[in-house]
Formats: C-alpha cells, structure tokens, sequence
C-alpha cells in the first residue's frame, strides 16, 4: 500500500503547477447534479463567480499508476457502489500483498535498507539481504490484511479510497490527507477510519514478533506505527491526484505523436 510513495510523489511534486493552471474562473452558471462538476462557491453570497474546474467530470481512477503500481481500492467519490463484502475486502488485501509488483518494490526497499545499514543485525551480503527482503514482504502483507481487510470486515467499514477529483491543489490535498481519520461504513456514511489507525498499529505490533529485540520496545514499535501512518496518508495523495497526472501524461504523449 505505501510502496508507492517515492515515485508518486515525485509524480505529483512535478505535475502540480501543471494542475494548478488547469483552474480557471468563470461566470455562474446552472451545473447539472448528475455531473458533479468541480465547483466551489465563495462563501460571500453577492458575488457572482464560481471556480470552474477544466476537469469536470474528473478523469476516472486507473486500475495501475504507470502501469505498473497496484490502484485497485481507488474510485471517484461519485461512483455509487455497492457494500463490499467479507470476501472482497479479503481479497483486496491479498491482491495488494502478492501482486507482482510488491515483490519487485519489497527487492528495492530491502536493497535500500542494506544499503544504509537500516538493521544491523541482519548483516550484509546475501544472507543479509534474504533478511531485509522477507521482513519487508512480512510488513507489507501485515498492513494490507490488517488495514484492508481484517479491521474493516470487522468493523464493517469500507476499505476503498475516495477520490475527491475537484478543487484546487491544497484543497485536494487536505482531503487525501484527512482520509487516514476519515472513512466510510458499509452503510456509505462517514465515520472514524478506525481501520487505518488500528489496523497500522495492529501490524506494528505484529511486526515487532519477528524483529530483533532491540527493534521491539514499545518507542520502535510506536514509531513503525506513525510511519505507517504517514506513509498510507502520502499514498491517498498520490491516488488523489494520479488521473489528473494521467491525463497530463496522455495528452503530452498525443501531442507528440505525429
């Protein structure tokens, strides 16, 4: 699940002042409900302006980011989609954990951590590596069947992102950020994301079973935790803004076909 940040955010960093200029202002006008288009109001009723996005309707989510990372549990906030079952949720948490691409990306973050010497213990060479790789498969796995799939079937809570797919950079930001406290029940209602926060702290805990001594006391455990966190809340930008990168990349390649 956080195996996407490096790159994403790279992505997003570089095509942000793109999105940015993509805004524009214009007079108010009727918008159709079923549109959802990108507006947003001035909180000051007399004025007679609205901001306009060029990207309404937002661009639909992409089952891979580059083609390669896993974007499954990402859909528009206006999609209307049924409860997800037991089953589903399971099998988004496995899907995420054994896609291909989380062996490759576990290869790099293992080869980073020998690199820097992240685990002593683990030592260097081959035999070093099979440790820093399998504990990086091991981690990964914990969070995603606990996030996505043990802690929401159990608290009946959707484990899908929701892309807001309108406003302006900071405003899409703040959302995605906000979507590591905030969720939605099976019943579609927001609600606590309980599945985020316990789920993490879940895998944490889980984590410092099969971790040297050293690397389990309570303030390792915590802080392993809050990274997770972290992480999770960057990857939901990275989803956020992901179509609307794609669309840029798109319509750069068209451009440039002859």
């Amino acid at each position: 699940m956080k195996r996407i940040i490096p790159l994403g955010a790279f992505l997003v960093a570089l095509f942000a002042p793109a999105y940015a200029q993509s805004d524009i202002s214009l007079p108010a006008a009727p918008i159709p409900s079923a549109d959802r288009a990108s507006v947003s109001l001035d909180s000051h009723p007399s004025l007679d302006t609205v901001k306009v996005s060029r990207e309404a309707p937002p661009p639909p989510q992409t089952s891979r980011i580059l083609g390669i990372i896993p974007n499954f549990r990402s859909v528009r906030a206006s999609t209307i989609l049924p409860p997800q079952t037991a089953r589903e949720k399971f099998g988004e948490g496995l899907e995420d954990s054994f896609d291909y691409s989380s062996f490759v990306f576990a290869g790099l973050e293992a080869g980073l951590g020998q690199a820097t010497n992240s685990y002593p213990q683990f030592r260097q060479g081959a035999p070093g590596f099979a440790r820093y790789y399998w504990h990086t498969i091991a981690d990964q796995t914990d969070e995603n069947f606990m996030v996505e799939s043990i802690v929401p079937i159990v608290l009946h809570q959707d484990s899908r992102y929701y892309t807001l797919g309108y406003g302006g950079f900071f405003k899409r930001t703040g959302y995605a950020l906000s979507r590591a406290l905030v969720t939605r029940n099976d019943d579609g209602r927001e609600t606590f994301n309980a599945s985020e926060i316990v789920g993490t702290g879940a895998a944490a805990g889980i984590s410092s079973t099969y971790y040297p001594g050293q690397y389990s006391t309570w303030t390792k455990t915590g802080r392993r935790w809050l990274t997770n966190v972290v992480l999770d809340s960057s990857t939901f930008v990275v989803e956020e803004f992901w179509p609307s990168i794609h669309r840029i990349i798109s319509r750069g390649r068209d451009s440039a076909a002859p």
